[in-house]
């Protein structure tokens, strides 16, 4: 609703100035907006769908929406590459969904980091106990190293994978107390720029192609 009065706000304003060039411009893409605000429930979830976005290097920088997507177009941003199934009708247009885009101008960006999860801590340690090297996706649990009532923190070099008998086991204590060892230690994973996509490869097979090696990156998501 807030958005719908913003947009309403920019209507009226725009009317005032709208012989301008800039003013039409910046009215159509109100109308535009306001009119997929109204988008049946079906229609909201295909404005809402995912889109990859590349680096004007064609290098996997982030996901978006499709409205998103639509923006940085409109605003000469980016480009499209490659179009996903259906389409959306505006009040003066019809767009076909973006699937892919590329961005016209460089942007540089750090190494991006993995986010800490408990399926990216069971990915890291290949979906085994960290103390008995029991293997399997059934009846892991996350091990605090040094537990949490003791000062332990929720990090990446704090947390393992451990089973539910040797979590029971090891209970309060460290691993040296309970006189169970770690089969390594526990670090944060270093990611390549592709990170972020992952998770979206094995529905998304148009993005594959831009994306190098994917096919075992993928095995953790699948």
């Amino acid at each position: 609703m807030e958005a719908r009065r913003r947009c309403l706000e920019l209507l009226d304003v725009q009317i005032v100035t709208k012989a301008e060039p800039w003013g039409q411009r910046c009215l159509l893409v109100a109308e535009n907006f306001l009119s997929l605000l109204s988008f049946p429930p079906h229609r909201s979830a295909m404005i809402g769908s995912n889109v990859l976005v590349l680096n004007q290097n064609y290098e996997p920088l982030n996901v978006c929406t499709a409205y998103r997507a639509f923006n940085l177009v409109d605003r000469g941003k980016a480009e499209v590459l490659e179009h996903g199934r259906g389409h959306l009708r505006s009040t003066h247009h019809i767009f076909a969904l973006p699937s892919v885009i590329r961005l016209i101008y460089l942007i540089r960006r750090p190494r991006p980091q993995m986010r800490l999860s408990r399926r990216e801590i069971f990915n890291r340690d290949s979906y085994s106990c960290q103390y008995c090297g029991r293997h399997g996706q059934r009846d892991l649990t996350l091990d605090h190293v040094l537990p949490r009532h003791r000062g332990g923190r929720h990090t990446w070099d704090n947390l393992v994978t451990a089973c539910k008998a040797c979590n029971h086991r090891k209970a309060g204590r460290t691993p040296i107390e309970a006189k169970m060892h770690l089969l390594k230690e526990p670090v944060q994973p270093r990611v390549n720029s592709y990170y972020v996509v992952y998770p979206y490869l094995n529905a998304q097979e148009a993005w594959r192609k831009f994306v190098p090696g994917w096919e075992p990156a993928v095995e953790g998501y699948s």
